[in-house]
Parts: structure tokens; C-alpha cells; sequence
């Protein structure tokens, strides 16, 4: 069994480690948890972080246009209310039970939601959910530095999922040591 002294030493030890960790990655621990909450709100926002969803005339299949169709009326929504930006999609959202289809940019947080039987045009949005959902992961920076494959998320989800980790143990001993030392200080010898 260790003597209060080597207790002492390892909780000193694993204190300056929570302190150094906790410094370095005390901003990117900040913006994940207000993220966080964020992203846990945005369904409950009114529509201020995630855009509400529009309801289109019908939920049946058979009645839908086509999603070729669909796209080049979503292309010519996007060129006529925001002209400039890349028609790049990153994804097409369809929302059987809503009778909707949503067409989400690749270069840029624009949303445009379709009504997918008769095409209108039910709502363009930007997706500040988007935005706040990369600053949480970190992808931000894969966006804004257009890099390949997700190397700048990997590289910050790593640090700061092991400096949780790290933290979390450290913090651990910093509560348990203490007790510890003060066990063994009461028990006669």
C-alpha cells in the first residue's frame, strides 16, 4: 500500500496535469458545450437555429414530381433569390409524411424547401444549425480551408475527446486522493 507521501506526490502530479490540459483546451471545451446546447435547442428555437419544416399539399408518393424536376426548380429559386451562389448540392431531404423535399447547398448554409407535388416553392433558409453543427465537430475549418477528407475535424475531435478523457481521470484521482490520505491519516497505527 502507497504512504500518504506517494498519495501526496501522484495527486500534485495528476493537479498539474488537469491544470495544463484544462488551459490548453479551456476555449474548445467552452464552444462545444454552448454548442452543444445549442444543438440541443434548435428544434425548439421558432425556427431561429434549425429553419421550421413547411408542409407541402400531399404526402403521397405517386403524386410527387420527379427529384430531376424537383432540382432544376430548386436551382432556378436559388439563382433567382440569391444570385452568385454555387448550386452545389450536399444533399436532397425528403420528407414523405411532410410532402416536402428540402435541398441543402454545399458551398454555402442555404436551404430551399419544395413542395414535392406541385414544385412551389415553400421556403428558402439559411441553416444557422449548419454552422453551429461544424463549430461543434470542428468541420468549420475542413469548410473554410476546403480540405479533402476531414483532417482538421480529426485532428480536434481528437484532442479534445482525449483531453476529456484525460481530464475526466485526472479529476477522478484529484477527488479520490484526498480521501484517501484522509482514511489512512484516521485509522490507528
Amino acid at each position: 500500500m502507497k504512504d500518504t507521501k506517494e498519495i501526496a506526490k501522484s495527486t500534485r502530479t495528476h493537479r498539474k496535469l488537469h491544470r495544463i490540459v484544462g488551459s490548453f483546451l479551456l476555449v474548445f471545451f467552452f464552444l462545444i458545450s454552448l454548442t452543444g446546447l445549442l444543438l440541443g435547442w434548435k428544434k425548439h428555437s421558432g425556427g431561429l437555429i434549425l429553419p421550421e419544416t413547411q408542409k407541402g399539399i400531399s404526402a403521397d408518393l405517386k403524386g410527387w414530381l420527379s427529384y430531376d424536376s424537383l432540382n432544376t426548380i430548386a436551382l432556378r429559386a436559388l439563382s433567382d433569390s440569391l444570385p452568385g451562389q454555387s448550386p452545389r448540392l450536399d444533399r436532397i431531404d425528403a420528407r414523405p409524411d411532410k410532402g416536402i423535399v428540402k435541398f441543402v447547398f454545399k458551398d454555402h448554409y442555404t436551404e430551399i424547401q419544395l413542395d414535392a407535388t406541385s414544385g412551389k416553392v415553400l421556403a428558402v433558409n439559411q441553416r444557422t444549425s449548419d454552422i453551429i453543427e461544424q463549430i461543434h465537430d470542428g468541420s468549420i475549418l475542413d469548410f473554410l480551408f476546403d480540405t479533402s477528407d476531414g483532417q482538421i475535424k480529426l485532428v480536434y475531435t481528437t484532442l479534445t475527446g482525449g483531453g476529456m478523457v484525460l481530464l475526466s481521470f485526472t479529476g477522478f484521482w484529484l477527488w479520490y486522493n484526498p480521501r484517501r490520505i484522509r482514511k489512512r491519516k484516521e485509522q490507528p497505527e
